[in-house]
């Protein structure tokens, strides 16, 4: 498998409750969530009378067109987008998931990980049960299906107290629609209204195609049901301090997104501006590694008065794979995706900002291709603090020996770059950045890929999750 050198989202997430046209919201919804897993993609939707599903590998607008999504008939629908963590891409994986239980047909889908999975898969097949697929998700199902709990509310909440991790969840029924959050709110989920019903997502950016208006976050550990009687919510689970992944701010998330009740673009352009003061440089020119360093450039160049310039040009259209010539080409897989400038960069002193820096590969290959190009200075400004660990609670991430910051100081990062100087975002900036209002003061954050504490206890030999990373780049 290809080492990658920046953290991936595994999944992005979609539904629509009581609209006729709920197929065709979904997949606008998947359209606009692509960023968050490009693996492969399927809707689920009801009638009231049957079920009927798409799913396939690609992207969404490979995997659906108009004649396939005019036969997903009904008023409620779920859709996933999927990145698979260890490769196992079979179609068997690709969500949505769907099952049985006494109170009817169940299909679901999973954004987030659990870290047990492994431990009850083991007791699931020793007690009989058959697993269709190798995602964790699926434990879910099992669970339900073997509660004794005479309501599916109640079958979803039984099986939910014997998980543990990162999870919002989707579950399409006969009975309705029922969203469900983790007790510590780690991954987003989002509601909005539409003309003729409700929207869910796992961000604003999905409301704003589909033309929805956003009401709420789901709040932690809800579950909120939608049928033809309205809206009902119930909050079963303890209540623990908040764990919100930071890392959807610094880079997950679209910048036009909302999300923790929060604007991404104005966190991330803070992001730039806390760098900016703490680690100035002088410099004739501020540019970004497109494209998700392009909104904390933008706060970092305001703040420091230096102009903005686009030095680094990205190709939007470069496939999963692409033929590589014969003869060797230096840097040839960056060059690719990206290129220098020249005009921009020729003789000037550069400051590089991007979100953040995980195995430094390409990093070495940017500075590299815009030293090429004439710049006499690169300063590189991350804004983000050093990614020390993996997380375990939904992101598909490198090995810790991979995490170049794990094993090395910022001079030997830098030296690693070749660049002339090399600055991270504190921890206390990235906070300023995100406590900037009142509001979101009594917010709390995962940061385990910064610090290494887990808030959610791990399973370390027992994981499933945390065997696939350490076999991810064997």
């Amino acid at each position: 498998m290809k080492k990658m050198d920046k953290m991936h989202e595994e999944c992005g997430i979609v539904g629509i409750y009581g609209h006729p046209d709920a197929a065709n919201l979904t997949y606008l919804g998947l359209y606009a969530l692509q960023h968050r897993g490009q693996e492969a993609s399927g809707i689920v939707t009801y009638d009231g009378k049957q079920f009927r599903q798409r799913k396939a590998q690609g992207l969404v607008a490979d995997v659906f067109n108009p004649k396939n999504i005019a036969l997903l008939t009904g008023s409620a629908a779920i859709g996933h987008n999927r990145y698979s963590t260890a490769g196992d891409s079979v179609l068997d994986n690709v969500q949505p998931l769907m099952g049985n239980s006494p109170r009817g047909r169940v299909a679901m889908v999973h954004n987030g990980n659990l870290v047990n999975a492994t431990v009850l898969i083991k007791d699931l097949e020793a007690a009989g049960a058959v697993f269709q697929s190798t995602v964790d998700s699926e434990v879910i199902l099992h669970l339900l299906a073997r509660s004794s709990a005479k309501y599916l509310k109640d079958r979803i909440i039984d099986s939910l107290f014997q998980v543990r991790g990162a999870y919002s969840l989707l579950f399409l029924t006969e009975e309705g629609l029922i969203a469900v959050r983790d007790p510590y709110g780690v991954r987003p989920l989002l509601l909005g209204q539409l003309e003729n019903g409700y929207v869910l997502a796992s961000e604003s950016c999905v409301f704003d195609l589909v033309g929805a208006k956003l009401i709420r976050d789901i709040k932690q550990g809800e579950l909120l049901i939608i049928n033809e009687k309205g809206l009902e919510s119930f909050y079963p689970f303890p209540k623990v301090q908040a764990a919100q992944c930071v890392f959807e701010f610094v880079y997950f998330a679209r910048p036009d997104s909302t999300i923790f009740s929060q604007s991404v673009y104005g966190i991330r352009k803070r992001l730039g501006q806390e760098l900016a003061k703490e680690s100035p440089v002088s410099a004739d020119i501020i540019i970004p590694v497109p494209d998700s360093g392009v909104t904390a450039a933008l706060g970092y160049a305001e703040t420091a008065m230096i102009p903005f310039e686009m030095g680094l040009t990205r190709n939007h259209y470069v496939g999963r794979t692409f033929i590589e010539p014969k003869a060797a080409i230096r840097h040839f897989g960056v060059k690719v995706k990206l290129n220098a400038v020249r005009e921009v960069l020729d003789g000037k002193r550069v400051v590089v900002v991007d979100d953040s820096l995980v195995r430094g590969t390409t990093s070495r290959k940017i500075v590299t291709m815009i030293r090429d190009a004439g710049a006499k200075e690169i300063h590189v400004r991350i804004s983000s603090p050093p990614i020390l660990s993996p997380c375990f609670y939904g992101i598909d991430t490198p090995t810790r020996k991979e995490l170049i910051a794990s094993s090395h100081t910022v001079d030997e990062i830098c030296k690693h770059l070749t660049a002339d100087s090399l600055k991270y975002l504190s921890e206390e900036g990235m906070f300023r950045a995100i406590y900037h209002n009142e509001s979101a003061k009594d917010s709390h954050f995962c940061k385990a890929c910064f610090t290494g504490q887990y808030p959610i206890a791990l399973e370390e030999k027992e994981s499933r999750q945390l065997s696939l990373f350490d076999k991810i780049n064997r």
